[in-house]
């Protein structure tokens, strides 16, 4: 007999089947949806899959008598409690390692892109501007890049980064004695440091605000950043006044406080190169996604630990 999944998040039909294959699946990828199956079907659900920026809460978990299993199907799941689940024996797995490389791909787009100026220079083009009467945009190669958060996706953003000529420094709560990269021991001195920034940090209470006015303002007016971590990472209102008055020269972005709501201090800022939330995804990196929860899925049901505990 088929377990129960409550699936929180929005998948594809092609991916909806191929967990249907191993559960029986209650689809609720809205707040209404979500209420009323948690009302509807408590009593019955085994397991639940969502992603971090959705979360399941303390309140919903004790709802559910017979929930063993939380899913994150990507690596962040800031928004689980944690902490409730653990109370009741509740295992909770995370997708790990299956976005890494499209989450570092994006972020060097979004660094080239900003830097470059590349959006703007295409408006530009489709207005009868050309180069001529446009200032010059500044290299990526040769420069300073700073990484906040040297986890696996900054370990794949900083070799990406080594292909353009990029001198690499970090700033980790600890040093990596794996790593070549100079080390700095807070946010601040690797700013200071650098001509770029890459935000790779998991998102929480523990990194909110994170980057601030302070942080931003040794960054410079010739620096850049990036985020595809978390939008509670950077203080959005700093980053808006920053960008307006010239205190950094830009900043390339995935993610956002106002989620999933634009960030409305942000959309009509020239310097700013804004995306939605889409780093993680690609067919690829979704499809291997689901490959892990429905492998860390059998294990579980099976006896067996799950590859990906958090």
């Amino acid at each position: 007999m088929l377990s129960t999944l409550l699936i929180l998040n929005r998948l594809s039909d092609e991916n909806l089947q191929r967990i249907g294959q191993h559960f029986n699946i209650v689809y609720a990828p809205t707040a209404e949806l979500r209420r009323a199956a948690i009302a509807s079907h408590a009593a019955e659900i085994q397991a639940v899959l969502t992603i971090g920026s959705i979360g399941l809460q303390a309140q919903e978990i004790a709802a559910m008598p017979k929930l063993e299993l939380i899913s994150a199907l990507g690596a962040g799941f800031e928004n689980i409690d944690v902490a409730a689940a653990r109370e009741r024996g509740i295992t909770v797995s995370n997708g790990a390692g299956t976005n890494d490389a499209c989450v570092a791909d994006h972020a060097m787009g979004l660094l080239l892109a900003t830097v470059r100026g590349i959006p703007q220079l295409g408006v530009a083009l489709h207005k009868g501007v050309w180069r001529d009467a446009l200032p010059l945009p500044p290299s990526v190669s040769g420069k300073r890049l700073g990484i906040i958060g040297m986890g696996t996706i900054g370990k794949q953003i900083a070799r990406r980064a080594a292909g353009f000529d990029i001198t690499i420094g970090y700033h980790n709560r600890s040093a990596r004695a794996d790593l070549p990269f100079d080390y700095f021991a807070s946010p601040l001195e690797l700013a200071q440091w650098a001509d770029f920034l890459v935000v790779a940090t998991p998102g929480g209470a523990g990194t909110k605000h994170l980057i601030n006015r302070p942080i931003l303002d040794a960054l410079g007016p010739r620096g850049f950043i990036v985020n595809i971590a978390r939008g509670s990472v950077i203080d959005t209102a700093a980053l808006a006044l920053a960008l307006r008055e010239g205190r950094i020269a830009g900043a390339g972005l995935d993610v956002y406080e106002s989620e999933p709501l634009p960030p409305t201090e942000l959309l009509d800022l020239p310097n700013a190169v804004l995306t939605p939330h889409v780093a993680g995804w690609s067919p690829e990196s979704v499809a291997e996604t689901v490959r892990l929860f429905l492998e860390n899925a059998d294990r579980h049901f099976s006896g067996q630990a799950v590859l990906t505990p958090v």
